[in-house]
């Protein structure tokens, strides 16, 4: 599918979903603020999610010396209305989405943009994220999340590769996309963006990975809300699987079979304990690997333990998600649950 030229000065809106992010949010604006942008072009949203711990009071601080950053109010809280807000404000060429806990490079979007510019097939652009530690246990949770046992192709996070990839984070995208495919899915707490990319490349485009383009993203320091968010992951990902008929990726199985094979091996030791043995073997091969794994990552031989731990805590809670959206959404065919829409952080 080829795409008409972009402008020479295009249109750009910037949306940042937000809720309870004081700290980061400022940073984030920040960010912006000294970034490389046509400002008379460029419109910055921070749809926010009636916070209630000063956020909003550091976004009117920028809202109030920049007119091209607005402060929208989202109402419904969760992050796929926040990015349609944002979006429908006004016309734009490219739409980017920017999350909350992200400092942007100075040429993060002027890089974006030229890379929409050089190739009229691509849909959507996006770069590499760069993780940000305030601690070692983010660095560990970080490290992790940025290694390709932990997340396998997720390639936005690895860096390992360039071209053309089936999804990015904080993509920019042309406006065309958007009349073509529609709007965010504002029934998905998680995997919005992942959805929406799938229905990008469904519909022709092209989402471009350009390694140049940067930001950096300041981990969360809790094992515990790592849980949440990736158990939330493979929660949606069934319900996205059911949306579509059909599985967005094959990685997204792994974790769910290893989840499946750790519990029946209990069970099956227990009728069979000639067996054991070969069900251990396996957690150990398991835990061998994460161990090496983490080792490659480069924290060292004191952050080991830390990174492998986080290793098993986001393939745990993914996999044991995904098992409870086979049964909600695939074997009772149920909706959602009021709970599951509110977003964890």
């Amino acid at each position: 599918m080829m795409l008409p030229p972009l402008p020479e000065r295009p249109r750009v809106s910037i949306v940042i979903p937000c809720r309870n992010e004081a700290g980061f949010i400022s940073r984030c604006l920040a960010s912006l603020e000294s970034a490389e942008l046509d400002r008379a072009c460029t419109t910055v949203f921070v749809c926010d999610g009636m916070s209630n711990d000063g956020t909003r009071e550091e976004v009117e601080a920028y809202t109030r010396r920049l007119p091209w950053m607005v402060m929208v109010d989202n109402p419904q809280r969760t992050t796929p209305q926040a990015l349609n807000l944002g979006l429908r404000q006004r016309p734009f060429d490219v739409g980017v989405i920017i999350g909350a806990h992200t400092e942007v490079e100075p040429d993060f979007v002027a890089r974006n943009l030229a890379a929409l510019a050089a190739d009229r097939t691509a849909g959507c652009t996006g770069g590499v994220i760069i993780s940000e530690y305030n601690d070692a246990r983010s660095r560990h949770i970080g490290a992790a999340m940025a290694h390709p046992f932990g997340v396998g192709s997720a390639h936005f996070r690895t860096g390992l590769r360039s071209g053309y990839v089936d999804t990015v984070a904080f993509g920019a995208y042309r406006s065309q996309v958007f009349d073509a495919v529609g709007w965010f899915n504002e029934a998905l707490v998680r995997n919005q963006d992942d959805e929406f990319n799938y229905r990008v490349t469904k519909a022709g485009f092209k989402i471009v990975l350009d390694p140049s383009i940067r930001s950096r993203y300041h981990v969360r320091a809790s094992y515990t809300k790592l849980f949440r968010q990736y158990r939330q992951y493979g929660y949606w990902k069934v319900y996205v699987n059911r949306l579509h008929g059909a599985l967005t990726t094959l990685r997204q199985l792994v974790p769910a079979v290893w989840v499946a094979c750790l519990g029946s091996g209990a069970v099956v030791t227990m009728f069979l304990p000639s067996l054991w043995w070969a069900y251990l073997a396996g957690v150990l091969l398991y835990l061998c690997t994460a161990t090496w794994s983490a080792l490659r990552t480069g924290v060292g031989l004191q952050g080991i333990a830390g990174v492998t731990w986080a290793f098993v805590v986001l393939h745990l809670a993914y996999g044991l998600g995904y098992w409870q959206g086979i049964y909600r959404f695939l074997l009772l065919r149920a909706q959602p649950s009021s709970q599951s829409t509110l977003s964890s952080r």
